[in-house]
């Protein structure tokens, strides 16, 4: 009987640990290989987590609330299965645990040591606390020392400090404290009529996000108006047909997601990331897909390479992955590795707004809602007032980054692709 080690897997590129939310199954539950086992909650997703093998649950090593590093054993299977793999990932503590007493060994005191990641990793193991990578990454970015992270009073399980006690005290240092006047919670006196309505896990993560995207971004919104009645015509004519054909409906989000991957196409500087004053160029288009929940939350699933998708493959995809986000069935890869992000506020009844930047990206674009609006129409007869379908389009951009030009041209892009898309050419009824 081998004892094999369940750790906690990879789910995404930027997510370095997850919560445990809830455990599926007990010790001494047989489980079958690709059995869900347990509920963990990233920074973006909630998802249910596989068994990598069949065999006996023989112990749970963490506890629902737990905060735990990707990388890690989360429990501990029976199995009669042989893999060398497994049989690596085994090893993967006890590898660890030498690996950190060399380190111990080999560390030798610096006086003025270079704030990098490597140096807090050793600074870490000094510690009387244990501080994730996530944790350390940002430590060493913003050049906060092991010592100042020991101040920190953390709100994780055992007062461990979590990735947003960092950022509120990173928020914290950018306000101007008077004086001998230590800063504490106002307290919250109730007035008749009042009642308190705790927030949720999700809008503290979406609330952490836009006050970080404020902070680190310079946003500029820039507005144009789009005539886009040959497309509501079009897709008036055909819809019915379509939804018989292809068992979905056509909306109006194929057509914006490829209107503005063409335009991203023409500005490449839109679908850029911009870390540490530097440029990172983008060869692939991921559209991010800004959708509203039953809760009034907001999630933002990914829909990758844009520009290598004929606009059925757009339509099809893009439904999936938005119904797949109101019923929470979306994977933590499904919201990763976005280049650009479109914000439909025109579902909501708004005819414009001012999106906030999802980072690192430099770009966001609300589109609102269509409107009938009597319009100055150019003809052969000369100027006419007509009844035209119309529409706004909000395009926030990182002015640290982005001129005014160049996000003013991308909208006004987008504008232009819409009036002249051609939906009943790239249909097949």
């Amino acid at each position: 009987m081998n004892k094999i080690e369940m750790i906690m897997p990879k789910m995404g590129e930027s997510i370095m640990e997850g919560t445990i939310l809830k455990w599926l199954k007990k010790e001494g539950d047989y489980i079958k290989e690709d059995e869900s086992v347990l509920e963990v909650a990233t920074d973006k997703v909630d998802t249910e987590i596989p068994s990598t093998c069949s065999g006996k649950i023989s112990q749970l090593l963490v506890k629902e609330g737990d905060i735990v590093n990707v990388g890690a054993p989360i429990a501990l299977i029976e199995s009669d299965e042989v893999n060398n793999e497994v049989s690596q990932e085994n090893s993967f503590a006890d590898t660890l645990e030498n690996n950190i007493e060399n380190l111990k060994e080999d560390l030798k005191p610096d006086p003025t040591p270079t704030p990098t990641p490597e140096n807090k990793i050793k600074e870490n193991l000094k510690s009387n606390n244990f501080f994730s990578p996530l944790v350390l990454n940002i430590a060493s970015r913003e050049n906060i020392s092991i010592s100042d992270l020991e101040k920190i009073i953390g709100t994780g399980e055992n007062n461990r400090i979590t990735k947003y006690d960092l950022l509120k005290y990173l928020e914290d240092k950018n306000l101007e404290v008077p004086t001998n006047t230590q800063s504490l919670p106002e307290e919250i006196i109730l007035k008749e009529g009042e009642e308190i309505i705790e927030t949720d896990r999700v809008r503290k993560i979406i609330s952490e996000r836009m006050v970080e995207s404020k902070r680190i971004s310079a946003h500029v919104t820039s507005f144009v108006e789009a005539d886009i009645t040959d497309v509501f015509n079009a897709r008036k004519k055909i819809k019915d047909k379509f939804l018989e054909k292809n068992r979905f409906p056509l909306s109006f989000n194929p057509v914006f997601i490829s209107c503005v991957s063409k335009a991203l196409q023409e500005y490449p500087l839109m679908n850029i990331s911009f870390k540490n004053n530097k440029i990172i160029k983008k060869n692939y288009i991921n559209i991010g897909i800004a959708v509203a929940l039953e809760d009034d939350n907001l999630i933002v699933p990914v829909l990758k390479d844009c520009d290598k998708l004929s606009f059925m493959e757009m339509a099809e995809k893009s439904n999936v992955l938005i119904n797949n986000a109101r019923n929470n069935n979306l994977s933590p890869d499904d919201l990763d590795g976005g280049t650009f992000t479109i914000s439909n506020v025109g579902s909501f009844g708004n005819i414009m707004g001012t999106p906030i930047i999802l980072q690192p990206q430099v770009g966001i674009l609300a589109i609102g809602s269509i409107r009938k609006t009597p319009s100055v129409i150019e003809t052969s007869k000369g100027d006419e007032i007509g009844i035209r379908n119309k529409l706004y389009l909000s395009h926030s951009y990182d002015h640290r980054i982005i001129d005014g030009a160049i996000g003013g041209k991308f909208a006004q892009k987008v504008a232009e692709n819409i009036e002249n898309f051609d939906l009943l050419s790239d249909i097949e009824l």
